[in-house]
């Protein structure tokens, strides 16, 4: 049996900017990217720490070193600037590969700068 086993986390990224106009996703800094593990175009989860929205998107490069966290498409409606949110990826494990496995969970600042 696979069941679905979180992969990797952003904890408490700040929001820095909205676009309504965007085609849709969410931009993450690159180097952030690095860290926690997550691709580009990969699926994410993503939940609004500060009203309690939730949605899922794919991801596309943000610059790098820019601290950038940005709701684009319908999804901007979700949140705005300055909003903290939790940012998740799952992966499908095997029973025998789950005992082994650890998330890489990365605990952000209000600069989105690595506190742990």
């Amino acid at each position: 049996m696979l069941r679905q086993i979180l992969l990797s986390k952003l904890h408490r990224a700040t929001v820095t900017e909205c676009d309504i106009n965007y085609n849709g996703s969410i931009s993450i800094d690159e180097d952030l990217l690095d860290l926690c593990g997550i691709k580009e175009f990969e699926r994410v989860d993503v939940f609004n720490i500060n009203n309690g929205a939730r949605f899922s998107t794919y991801v596309i490069l943000g610059k790098r070193g820019s601290g950038e966290i940005g709701i684009n498409g319908a999804a901007a409606r979700l949140a705005q600037p300055g909003d903290k949110v939790i940012i998740v990826n799952f992966g499908m494990f095997g029973d025998n590969e789950i005992a082994n496995h650890k998330p890489n969970i990365v605990v952000l600042d209000d600069q989105n700068k690595v506190l742990k």
